[in-house]
């Protein structure tokens, strides 16, 4: 498969590594005059989960195809959306001005309803996912990164197409993922936002993630946030899973101290975390969009979240 990746960030550059060593065909679009701010290669430090649950070390230097147009009459069968938050918008105006005929698969956080997400993308086209991954950049050119076997993708009951549905299963299950599919992706897509957006409050509060990290007490508030953030998922048109449910359900310190656990006991999900936040990815503002927009859409809904709200002084948009 020819593939079109969007940008040369965390996620787009080792699902690329993965899928071209897959035997595929891989280049990035950045935008204009930053394949010389780049360079041609990345110094790769990943922990690939595909074969063990604690992530098999990969450490190399690859070098990459970077393309600062995309020809009208381009041939590529796939384009990798997976970019930051506030970068969405302009990313989805550019593919959806040089589509084609390429399968779009979106890979990245989604709050706001799937039609406002994708109004500049053609729609027969798009297909909705999400990564198992995460990490950061150290300088220019050095990925500190880590990515699980499973990537999550909507079912092909939902597809816009069955046949690329099925060419995107095949290709990441050919690159040794396992593809877990969600019959609503996104009520996925709600749950998981509400989960980060409980984190990330909470982090704000305590400095950083790995601040939040050193106790299960210091986990329990995010837990208690995320329980009251909840009823959003209602009043967006959305049900929460039952396994979503019942774990925000159970005692707030039972959960913080199984969070605390997989965090801390030397998971690969706990490694990929320390690389974001060595990083620099994850340690202060970066993250401040999960509750930001959260307490925005409670507010338009007329939904009352009193914990939320007392900890926007560490989320609030800065002037």
């Amino acid at each position: 498969m020819k593939i079109l990746l969007f940008g040369r960030g965390v996620m787009a550059t080792q699902y690329g590594w993965a899928l071209e060593k897959a035997g595929n065909e891989v280049e990035f679009y950045v935008r204009p005059g930053r394949a010389a701010q780049y360079g041609s290669y990345v110094d790769l430090d990943l922990l690939d989960g595909r074969k063990h649950r604690k992530g098999v070390p990969v450490r190399e230097r690859w070098f990459m195809t970077m393309r600062e147009d995309i020809r009208p009459d381009h041939d590529y069968d796939l384009i990798f959306l997976s970019v930051n938050h506030e970068q969405f918008e302009e990313a989805s105006k550019i593919v959806g001005e040089h589509a084609g005929k390429a399968t779009i698969l979106i890979f990245n956080n989604v709050w706001d309803d799937q039609g406002t997400v994708a109004e500049r993308l053609p729609k027969d086209q798009i297909l909705w996912g999400f990564p198992g991954g995460g990490g950061g950049f150290r300088g220019k050119n050095k990925l500190e990164a880590g990515f699980l076997k499973s990537i999550y993708l909507e079912s092909a009951a939902t597809a816009s197409s069955g046949e690329r549905h099925q060419s995107v299963v095949d290709l990441f299950q050919q690159a040794g993922f396992s593809v877990s599919l969600q019959k609503d992706m996104y009520a996925w897509y709600l749950e998981h936002f509400i989960l980060n957006a409980g984190m990330a409050a909470q982090a704000l509060k305590m400095g950083s993630y790995q601040n939040m990290y050193q106790s299960p007490q210091y986990v329990k508030p995010a837990l208690l946030l995320m329980r009251e953030m909840l009823p959003m998922i209602e009043a967006k048109g959305r049900k929460a899973s039952f396994g979503t449910r019942l774990m925000l359900n159970l005692p707030a310190s039972l959960v913080g101290y199984g969070v605390y656990k997989l965090i801390t006991g030397g998971t690969l999900a706990g490694a990929i975390m320390e690389r974001m936040e060595d990083t620099a990815y994850i340690p202060h503002e970066s993250f401040a969009f999960f509750p930001r927009d959260v307490l925005a859409d409670a507010r338009r809904l007329g939904i009352d979240l009193p914990r939320l709200t007392a900890l926007e002084p560490y989320f609030r948009m800065k002037d």
